[in-house]
C-alpha cells in the first residue's frame, strides 16, 4: 500500500544521540545497535529513503524516550523543549509532503506546556504532541507529574481549543521506581511489561478521572494496540461500573461519568505501533472497528521493513480482519489523514 502515514516515529538531536546510546541499549538487540544509532539522527536522509522503499508516504516524528518528561528540572526541560521544536522545524521545513512532527513538552507547568504547544502548532504547523508517559520532578527526580489531575486542565483546555491530538507514549522506569520494581527483573523492562503498565495507569488516570469528561472532544493516541488494556476490556468495564462506581457514589467520590467502551470509540485511537500482529489486530477491531485504528512502525526501535512488511505483506488477512479494502486503507493512511487534517503529502491518493 502507498501513502501510508507514520507517526510514532522518533529522533534525536544529533548532539545528544550519542548520549542515548545507553537508553537504547535497554531496547535495541546488541546486533541492532549500530543501526539505530544511525537512523535515530536520520531525519531527511536515510528515513525517506527507506519509507519511500516501503510505501510510507507522511512521517509524522518525534522526540526519543525518555525526552523532557525525563528532565526534573523545570527551567532546563522548557529550555530543552523549545530548542528540540526549534531544531526539528527547522529540519522538516523543505519536506512538509513527506514530514510532519509532534511537539516535545515539558509538563513541569501545564500553562507554560499549552503557551509551547500553541507555539508549534500555530508557528510550525505541528500535529500535536508526543508525551512520554509522566513528568519526572523534584530535586531527586523522584516525584511523578501525572496529567490526569485538575491543574493539567489548563494544559488540556489549550489541546482541545487547538483541535490536535496528544500522543501517550511509554518511556522507561527509572530511580528508586526501577529498583523497587525491575531491578531483579530487568528484561521486562520497555516492550516486554514496563511500557504497557505505564502508559495503561496514566490513561487509565485521564479516564476515571474525568478528563474526557470534562473535556468531551479531547483526542489522546496510545501506541502498541492499546498497551494491553482492549484485552481487559471486559473485566475492566465490569469492575468499573458494578463495583467502582458504587464504591466511589458511597465515598461522595467524582468517577468517570462514561463507560470505558465510550471513551476509547469517541476519545482514544490506537496505533499498530510495534505490534505487528494480524489475530491481535482482528481482536481489536471486533471491539472498535477500524475508525479508532492507526497504522505505524515505532521506528527506528522497529524497523519499517518489518512494519510495512507486515502490513503489506499480509494484507489480504489484514483486510479481512479489519472488515474489508475500505477499512484497510482508513487504517493505514485515511483515518490519519483526518485526525491530522492532513492535506496533499507524497502518494496521498495512490
Amino acid at each position: 500500500m502507498l501513502g501510508k502515514v507514520s507517526f510514532e516515529e522518533a529522533y534525536e538531536i544529533p548532539r545528544l544521540a550519542d548520549q542515548s546510546r545507553d537508553q537504547a541499549a535497554l531496547y535495541i538487540a546488541p546486533k541492532d545497535l549500530d543501526r539505530y544509532m544511525r537512523q535515530i539522527k536520520s531525519i531527511t536522509g536515510e528515513r525517506l529513503e527507506v519509507s519511500d522503499a516501503n510505501g510510507i508516504g507522511y512521517t509524522i516524528v518525534s522526540l526519543t524516550v525518555p525526552g523532557i518528561q525525563g528532565i526534573t528540572d523545570k527551567t532546563e526541560a522548557e529550555k530543552h523543549a523549545t530548542e528540540v521544536n526549534n531544531y526539528i522545524a527547522n529540519e522538516i521545513k523543505d519536506h512538509r509532503d513527506r514530514l510532519g512532527a509532534f511537539a516535545a513538552l515539558s509538563m513541569h507547568d501545564p500553562k507554560q506546556a499549552a503557551a509551547e504547544l500553541r507555539r508549534c502548532v500555530k508557528d510550525f504547523g505541528f500535529h500535536g504532541a508526543l508525551l512520554n508517559d509522566f513528568q519526572h520532578a523534584g530535586p531527586d527526580g523522584e516525584t511523578y507529574l501525572f496529567y490526569d489531575q485538575p491543574a493539567y486542565d489548563d494544559f488540556w483546555k489549550v489541546v482541545v481549543e487547538l483541535d490536535v491530538p496528544i500522543y501517550i507514549h511509554p518511556a522507561a522506569p527509572q530511580g528508586n521506581y526501577y529498583k523497587q520494581q525491575y531491578a531483579q527483573r530487568k528484561y521486562l523492562v520497555g516492550p516486554p511489561l514496563s511500557f504497557a503498565n505505564g502508559v495503561s495507569l496514566h490513561l487509565l488516570g485521564l479516564i476515571t478521572n474525568g478528563v474526557f469528561d470534562r473535556f468531551p472532544s479531547l483526542k489522546v493516541i496510545v501506541g502498541h494496540l492499546g498497551e494491553h488494556i482492549p484485552f481487559d476490556f471486559w473485566r475492566t468495564n465490569h469492575w468499573l461500573e458494578d463495583v467502582e462506581k458504587p464504591l466511589a457514589a458511597k465515598a461522595g467520590d467524582v468517577i468517570c461519568k462514561k463507560t470505558i467502551y465510550d471513551y476509547f470509540n469517541h476519545n482514544i485511537y490506537l496505533t499498530t505501533s510495534g505490534h505487528f500482529s494480524t489475530p491481535t489486530l482482528k481482536y481489536v477491531a471486533s471491539y472498535l472497528g477500524p475508525s479508532r485504528l492507526l497504522f505505524s512502525v515505532d521506528y527506528p526501535y522497529e524497523t519499517i521493513e518489518n512494519g510495512c512488511g507486515w502490513w503489506d505483506g499480509d494484507a489480504k488477512n489484514i483486510k479481512e480482519a479489519l472488515g474489508g479494502e475500505q477499512a484497510y486503507l482508513d487504517v493505514g493512511r485515511e483515518n490519519a489523514k483526518k485526525l491530522f487534517k492532513l492535506g496533499k503529502f507524497h502518494d496521498s491518493d495512490a
